[in-house]
């Protein structure tokens, strides 16, 4: 792979066989990185006026194509410096495009007019929706990163980017339609962004050719979207063969009926339009070279003080009864060798932002994998990430530690994986443990037992493993014994351990099945305090398992696509009455919470920390929340007349209880305040006072059910 100074070199070189170049130009040149091939383009169009300039390909095979002024001919140059021939050139060229040099890396091409017409359509618009109120600080957009790098390797067209987490809104999406006019826009929406993407669907449907839309929100609401939108697209599991797919049928080389992974409007049937949604196959998440993201906007989303995202894996090995998404049970691991380009980009682009840690968070739901390389695969990642010098995060199921159904040889061999990737760079791993209740874990299929979580957890802190844990304490079909064994397991002091670095993995596989090595080594913290976000709620998710079990318990009320879910009632209907109050107690501080969490994300050291003590006395106030639903439910049976009564003590608790935190966190913030670095200090310091002067409960819709 080229260096930045030799990409640059080649770009220089290619140029000035076209045109000199002033030393400004040149200094111009330099100082864009690869990562803004648009912003590239633009510039070397003002450079070479009076000819058409086309810079297309992937981050790490960018191709520029200018013409000459002489008819036909054109200049092509690979800037990654590799000749023409060892291209895996699209299907488009093969007749419409010919390299006069074709073993170098710059050469002279002749192009048909068609050629010309793919090189530079269809224009395309990828964007993301958001909501800032309920995620304060942003994420690097990995959805329509992803596309963007499926839509340049086809060699056709542009490919422009708009991030709302990024200042744009949903107005400036719009003028941006109106004004680029392109012939393509893809919209990435998530739960609780229904009403803006109606708005921009709304606002731009007639002016585009081609829409595109796909994300969590979409694959739920597919029919209520397509029969207000009947001309729209609907991306139904990984975007990026779709997103070729919508390009070539741009093209006319492609019916719509052949389009990857799609939902559309069928046709009318006798004399009256239905809505029939043609059922394309899902499209798998196989293929790791599509994990792979461009970086045009990571850039700015460090400076919002965002974070970098990344897959080394798609989909999950597992099937949870909550989750209603297509890839449960479908697993594909990427090969570590196709990391080190991309994290040498990566590292071009945090050292133009020092002030942010050096952390990689791979949003892989599932990072081990299964298959008889699943060990030495993960290890090969975390080389290459500790080697390119990145500190990373990442998920994985509980099974990957402890695993009723395997051997002694096996924990020992997954103990010390774990060990040996914390020398590797890993900075901390989430487990969605769900549950400690076995009952509770059978209904939402976790196909794990409370006993093996609790050995699970006390292993990896012996490991001295950084974890997080997602718990959801609150389930429709839960009776008050489940409820009470939920508090009771995460009120337990038996399950975080000491780290124990002196101790040999085959002396931590077997003591933390000894109560007395488990009573020498705890820690005595109680395992709410690794809990990510407590109080959280079952979301009856469209198209799930769990939600077909609370519709046959005659439990289910009305659908509300625009959140991919439908409204139920608990079995036990002061759970549902304190599950309702729970949502308003993580609803008000979610913000918080969460810049909290983000803070901690971009932080090293002991600012760090403070970050993460702070969260502890948020969780600890949710506790004794919890801890007092327990006490009102107690207090009154089961007969229904009595929901006013409970509702009006709940409230009252919840006042005392936020009081108690704000006096708390007043107390706290400052000094994280004056430990972080300028922008993070406030950001922090804003939330803070949104936060404590607020005065009412409201629902924001901003749970997610797999806590990811």
């Amino acid at each position: 792979m080229l260096t930045a100074v030799d990409h640059h070199d080649l770009l220089l070189d290619a140029v000035g066989r076209l045109t000199p170049l002033s030393p400004t130009q040149q200094a111009i040149l330099l100082t864009i990185p690869r990562s803004q091939p648009n912003l590239l383009r633009d510039t070397l169009a003002a450079f070479l006026p009076g000819r058409d300039v086309v810079l297309t390909g992937t981050l790490e095979r960018r191709l520029l194509a200018a013409s000459t002024g002489q008819d036909s001919t054109w200049l092509l140059a690979d800037l990654s410096g590799q000749p023409h021939t060892s291209r895996l050139w699209p299907a488009w060229t093969r007749h419409h495009l010919h390299l006069h040099t074709p073993h170098a890396p710059v050469s002279h091409a002749d192009l048909s007019p068609q050629a010309v017409i793919r090189l530079t359509r269809p224009r395309i618009l990828l964007a993301a929706l958001y909501r800032r109120e309920h995620f304060p600080l942003p994420r690097f957009p990995l959805a329509i990163s992803d596309l963007a790098r499926a839509a340049r390797s086809t060699l056709c067209g542009r490919v422009d980017l708009m991030d709302m987490q990024l200042g744009a809104t949903v107005s400036d999406i719009i003028d941006a339609v109106r004004t680029q006019r392109p012939d393509i826009v893809g919209v990435s929406a998530t739960f609780g962004q229904h009403d803006l993407l109606t708005w921009l669907l709304e606002a731009v449907q007639e002016q585009v050719p081609l829409i595109l839309a796909g994300g969590s929100l979409t694959a739920r609401n597919e029919g209520l979207l397509l029969e207000r939108h009947p001309r729209l697209l609907i991306a139904r599991g990984a975007g990026e063969p779709t997103i070729s797919d919508v390009i070539a049928h741009w093209h006319g080389d492609l019916p719509r009926e052949e389009i990857r992974g799609i939902g559309y409007v069928g046709a009318a049937r006798g004399n009256a339009l239905t809505i029939g949604r043609r059922r394309t196959a899902t499209v798998s998440n196989s293929g790791a070279d599509s994990f792979l993201p461009e970086l045009d906007l990571l850039d700015v989303t460090f400076a919002h003080q965002g974070v970098a995202q990344l897959e080394t894996t798609r989909g999950c090995t597992s099937s949870c009864s909550f989750c209603p998404r297509g890839h449960k049970g479908g697993w594909s691991g990427g090969a570590p060798g196709q990391l080190p380009w991309m994290l040498a980009e990566l590292r071009r682009e945090f050292d133009r932002h020092p002030g942010i840690s050096r952390t990689l968070y791979l949003v892989d739901e599932e990072f081990i994998g299964r298959g008889a390389d699943a060990v030495p695969r993960a290890l090969a990642i975390a080389a290459e990430l500790d080697e390119a010098g990145f500190r990373w995060e990442t998920s994985c199921r509980i099974d990957q530690v402890v695993h009723p159904g395997q051997d002694r040889a096996w924990h020992i061999e997954r103990a010390s994986m774990w060990r040996t990737l914390l020398t590797r760079g890993l900075r901390r791993c989430l487990f969605g443990v769900e549950s400690g209740v076995d009952a509770v874990l059978e209904r939402f299929h976790k196909e794990t037992t409370g006993e093996q979580n609790a050995l699970a957890i006390r292993t990896l802190s012996a490991l001295g493993v950084p974890t997080r844990f997602t718990y959801i304490t609150f389930d429709h079909l839960m009776t008050e014994t489940e409820l009470r064994a939920t508090h009771a397991f995460q009120g337990r002091t038996d399950l975080l351990l000491r780290p124990l670095p002196h101790l040999s993995v085959e002396e931590i596989v077997e003591g933390v099945h000894d109560p007395a090595f488990v009573a020498e080594h705890a820690t005595g913290r109680p395992f709410y305090t690794a809990i990510s976000y407590m109080l959280v709620s079952m979301e009856c998710l469209i198209g799930a398992a769990y939600t077909r079990m609370v519709t046959s318990a005659g439990l289910a009320g009305a659908r509300r696509p625009s959140m991919g879910r439908i409204d139920a009632r608990f079995a036990d209907w002061r759970i549902g009455v304190c599950s309702e109050h729970a949502q308003l107690w993580i609803d008000r501080n979610f913000a918080l919470d969460y810049t909290l969490k983000s803070l901690e994300k971009i932080l090293d050291g002991r600012p760090r920390q403070q970050v993460r003590a702070a969260r502890v006395v948020i969780k600890e106030a949710a506790f004794a929340v919890f801890t007092a639903m327990l006490d009102l439910i107690a207090a009154c049976d089961t007969a229904p007349a009595q929901t006013a009564g409970l509702t009006e003590r709940l409230q009252a608790m919840l006042e005392e209880h936020f009081d108690l935190l704000r006096e708390r966190m007043n107390a706290v913030m400052p000094p994280v305040a004056a430990s972080l670095p300028s922008p993070a200090a406030d950001r922090l310091r804003t939330e803070h006072a949104r936060w404590a002067t607020s005065r009412t409960w409201e629902l924001i819709n901003a749970a997610d059910p797999c806590g990811t």
